[in-house]
Formats: structure tokens, C-alpha cells, sequence
């Protein structure tokens, strides 16, 4: 199950689970998608991937199985980025023009 972090790692903006500006990588990275596509040019810079859109997680239980945000919340753990704009830019210079699948 997706963590659903409340925030971009990068600027801090609020992004709650309903919203379409959340950007992942594969390890649940969280960016906005101005960061993420911006800033970062599709360029995770803890693991070197790329970016998608988070799925929408569901208010109700629409299966019955106990899931959606009321029973499966969104977590309220806001993290940041530990790595320096230098450090950014450098795995953004390496890899921004090499396709995700390709890294």
C-alpha cells in the first residue's frame, strides 16, 4: 500500500492524497509535479528514476473490504529531500536525457 506522503520532498507544498500535482518514483519518492518536471526534469535524485502520477486513493470502501482513506489514511509524516541543489543538479545533469527505462 502506497505511503500517500502529505507534501513535495522539495518545496514543502501540501499535496493530500486527492491530489492530481503529486508526483512518485518507484521507492515512493513525493514531488510536485512543477518539481518533479521543473526542477528535477523527471530525475528521482535518491534512486535515478523517473516520475508518475500518484494514484488517487479512494474516500469509501467501495469493495468491502475495509479499504479506502477512512479505514487505509494517508500518512501525515512530512519528509524532505537530503539531497543539496548541487547534488540534484549533478544526477539531473547525468541522467535527464537518458529515458527511465534505460537507467
Amino acid at each position: 500500500m502506497l505511503e500517500l506522503r502529505p507534501n513535495c520532498e522539495l518545496c514543502d507544498c501540501d499535496l493530500p492524497p486527492a491530489s492530481l500535482e503529486a508526483r512518485i518514483c518507484s521507492y515512493e519518492c513525493t514531488y510536485c509535479a512543477e518539481c518533479a518536471e521543473k526542477t528535477l526534469e523527471n530525475v528521482c535524485p535518491s534512486c535515478g528514476g523517473g516520475f508518475v502520477q500518484r494514484p488517487i486513493r479512494p474516500v469509501g470502501d467501495w469493495g468491502g473490504l475495509g479499504l479506502g482513506l477512512a479505514n487505509r489514511p494517508a500518512s501525515t509524516k512530512r519528509h524532505h529531500s537530503q539531497w543539496t541543489e548541487a547534488q540534484r543538479r549533478e544526477r539531473t545533469e547525468l541522467l535527464r536525457n537518458v529515458p527511465p527505462q534505460e537507467r
